[in-house]
């Protein structure tokens, strides 16, 4: 994992098409603004994990079904 210090306004580019920029710090808390392409999905960790729960249900239950037979 790669650890940087930013200040607000200052920014991070990652794979010369992702640009995030710490736009306010409050307390304990750091809000980020990211610019990326449409095709790069951007989630909070949390949303990105209900997602591919999500996802993966459907699938499970059909295994757990078919294992049953």
């Amino acid at each position: 994992m790669l650890v940087l210090s930013r200040k607000v306004n200052e920014t991070i580019i990652i794979n010369d098409n992702i640009v995030i920029t710490v736009v306010d710090i409050r307390g304990d808390k750091v809000r980020l603004g990211i610019e990326a392409p449409k095709e790069v999905p951007v989630h909070r960790q949390e949303v990105y994990d209900a997602i591919k729960r999500a996802a993966e249900g459907p699938s499970n239950a059909r295994k757990a079904d078919s294992s049953n037979s």
